[in-house]
């Protein structure tokens, strides 16, 4: 039976092309899940987080890009979850003046250091996380703190990679946070057409701007293929 006008044939299965197409998300992170949902669902895509992923084993992630750690993931959670597509990220800050770090260990980045946790402590990664980096830019002035966000999507089937995505956003690392919003290192990353930081703009506007609406929006047009 061949492909209507209205049809498109995606991962093996059949789809129209006005209706919403749906993603499991491979992440237990809220902060990313919020962005992807506000970022995809521009685009009629709709993401919920893959069931039961908090009590999936995380795999290592041991790649030295944000391609080959993505790719990893995608292959892996979908595994869990048969004829569903899968979507999972690698994400993380490049700054130019540490040489493109944090880059994929944005996420351990003070843990790298030895700074982590107790037990039963809150989780303040973000905290520890955002002071390094601070440390580590302490000499360096403002123009030369020039840096990007990157985020990597890929999707999978069965544990077959199907598609990659990239997006970017540019900006400068600041010498103090500012904002309460978004999370990871968005208050220090500050971004000059708007003069603020990721942290002191709205969800809306950062769909605009941000590396994973950037990615999402690079997505789309593979999916429809």
């Amino acid at each position: 039976m061949g492909e209507g006008p209205d049809e498109k044939r995606a991962c093996g299965c059949y789809y129209t092309l006005n209706m919403a197409f749906r993603l499991l998300a491979a992440t237990t992170s809220q902060g990313k899940l919020r962005d992807f949902r506000a970022a995809a669902k521009a685009y009629s895509i709709f993401i919920d987080p893959l069931p039961a992923v908090e009590l999936v084993p995380a795999p290592e992630e041991e790649g030295e890009t944000f391609v080959a750690n993505a790719t990893t993931k995608a292959m892996y959670y979908s595994r869990f979850a048969p004829s569903q597509l899968i979507i999972a990220d690698d994400s993380g800050l490049e700054v130019d003046a540490l040489g493109g770090a944090p880059g994929v260990r944005s996420a351990r980045f003070a843990a790298d250091s030895g700074l982590t946790d107790s037990p039963d402590a809150n989780d303040n990664t973000d905290v520890w996380n955002n002071m390094v980096l601070l440390q580590r830019m302490t000499t360096v002035p403002l123009a030369e703190r020039t840096a990007r966000y990157r985020c990597v999507l890929v999707t999978a089937l069965d544990g077959v990679a199907m598609h990659t995505a990239e997006g970017t956003v540019e900006g400068l690392i600041l010498e103090a946070p500012r904002g309460t919003g978004g999370f990871g290192y968005d208050p220090l990353f500050y971004l000059p057409q708007l003069d603020r930081t990721m942290a002191e703009i709205d969800l809306d506007t950062k769909l605009t701007v941000s590396h994973r609406g950037r990615a999402i929006e690079a997505l789309l047009p593979l999916l429809l293929k």
